[in-house]
């Protein structure tokens, strides 16, 4: 396994991170289980989560994935082995039966107490804010359609203050923010610049892939100048570059065949460039999952590479990815399928 550092500390990661979405809905808790087990002893000591998961949210399943953490945290004690990352749903019509009041002072005090009773621990390494409360794009829309009422900035101080206490008590060591604009990005670093004794945003958690490279439009720029690490998402944009799905394939327990309204990376256009990619990491001997991941394994913004899995074979086979250097010749095959396919699936 290779490490880095969340930006500014000294708190080690591996470079791989294990997402856990899945467990509770596509992977029963024993899975998951498993899953956590094969990740510690290949030398991940990363994993993220959330309270909406597991994916898609329901009332019914609410937090289970934490719950499922928990256990496995109690029955092995072995919750200082691992970097613990956490997230608090914003107000959405997907999780209207979590809060609609959105994320406040008091939603994040509330949220976090939650997170940290499923979870069977006194604190969280890295706490985050799943998605902006305001109206901006994200989760695949593509423009920005601004209203005069949203006066959402205002809010920025005082929950950089709430998350401040909350690592004071000793709850959270350190704050992230997910599927954020530059815009949103800024404001936070330099809220916190303006006011030292807020706590400082280290990571942000963005959706990153050969049919996503939006991040590198803006953010990686900040993330380079501001010292703002990347934790990349869907990397395999929901196994669509596992290659599964080509020609027209839907395997029986896969995401898109359970779920088809998950459909951010099926476009006609995203399928086209999917199909490029395979042919080059065919050419060259490669899976297109490996390739895929390597790729973003390599890119000199990345803290940690988020994957998952719902099998162990394709768990050992994305774990594996970080053993992956991609040639020359590669890289140049992919910015050429780049340039002519440019981030199809936002």
């Amino acid at each position: 396994m290779k490490y880095t550092y969340l930006p500014r500390t000294e708190i080690e990661v591996s470079k791989i991170c294990l997402g856990t979405m899945t467990w509770g809905r596509q992977n029963t808790e024993e899975e998951g289980h498993e899953q956590m087990d094969y990740a510690l002893e290949q030398g991940i000591n990363f994993f993220d989560t959330a309270e909406m998961y597991p994916i898609p949210a329901t009332k019914e399943r609410y937090a289970d994935t934490e719950r499922i953490i928990g256990n496995w945290f109690k029955k092995k004690k072995n919750r200082d082995k691992v970097i613990l990352a956490s997230k608090i749903a914003g107000k959405a019509e997907m999780t209207k039966f979590i809060r609609t009041t959105g994320i406040n002072r008091d939603t994040i005090k509330q949220a976090v107490e939650g997170s940290l009773s499923r979870l069977q621990t006194d604190y969280l390494d890295l706490y985050q804010l799943h998605w902006p409360d305001r109206t901006t794009n994200y989760f695949g829309k593509r423009g920005y359609k601004h209203s005069i009422n949203d006066h959402w900035e205002d809010n920025i101080h005082q929950l950089l203050e709430t998350l401040r206490d909350l690592v004071r008590e000793g709850k959270v060591r350190h704050v992230g923010i997910s599927n954020e604009t530059p815009w949103g990005a800024m404001r936070y670093l330099e809220e916190s610049k303006v006011h030292p004794s807020l706590p400082r945003i280290m990571t942000i958690q963005n959706p990153y892939s050969l049919l996503n490279r939006l991040f590198e439009v803006g953010l990686a720029e900040i993330s380079h100048r501001e010292d703002l690490g990347l934790l990349a998402y869907s990397p395999l944009g929901f196994g669509t570059l596992s290659g599964k799905y080509l020609g027209g394939r839907k395997p029986g327990n896969s995401r898109i065949a359970l779920f088809p309204n998950y459909n951010r990376y099926s476009s006609d256009t995203a399928v086209k460039a999917t199909q490029k990619y395979y042919d080059l990491a065919q050419a060259n001997g490669l899976s297109l999952a490996q390739m895929a991941l390597a790729f973003v394994n390599s890119r000199p913004f990345l803290t940690s590479n988020i994957i998952g899995a719902t099998t162990m074979d394709q768990l050992r086979e994305n774990i594996g990815s970080i053993e992956v250097q991609l040639s020359e010749d590669v890289l140049k095959g992919i910015e050429a399928i780049h340039n002519e396919i440019p981030d199809p699936a936002p």
